[in-house]
């Protein structure tokens, strides 16, 4: 590296510091390549609204609610409904409204793999938001 070297006055000469930006910009490379591959990975997580208490947040649209009963039965929004169909109607209520999620109550009694089958059935359908209910209190 050659150093810059300026005269001044009788002939002194004085030495100008370098500033060198490699070490900056490294990191901010590595950061931008962290940021990008962990930015995918957070979208993909299933989305879960647990209760708490006694107050409801009020919406203005109707909710979608799948229900497994500790029999196995499916009702959608209190009305049984067959697994084949189950899908075809997810579709029809998302059809204007994408974003809306579809809250999925399932007996405590069930195993878990079945409840994950109809969690799995509607991610599959198109639902981009399932969200687990619980009981408060």
């Amino acid at each position: 590296m050659a150093r810059n070297l300026r005269t001044r006055g009788r002939g002194r000469r004085i030495a100008l510091p370098e500033v060198s930006l490699t070490p900056l910009i490294d990191t901010a490379l590595t950061l931008l390549v962290i940021f990008m591959i962990t930015a995918p990975m957070v979208q993909y997580g299933i989305k879960v609204d647990l209760p708490q208490g006694a107050s409801k947040e009020v919406s203005n649209q109707q909710e979608l609610v799948v229900t497994l009963s500790k029999d196995g039965r499916i009702f959608f929004n209190s009305y049984p409904i067959e697994r084949s169909a189950l899908i075809e109607s997810i579709r029809k209520a998302l059809a204007q409204r994408e974003d809306t999620p579809v809250f999925v109550r399932a007996d405590e009694r069930l195993s878990y793999g079945k409840v994950i089958e109809l969690v799995d059935m509607l991610k599959q359908s198109g639902v981009r938001y399932v969200a687990m209910s619980t009981r408060s209190g």
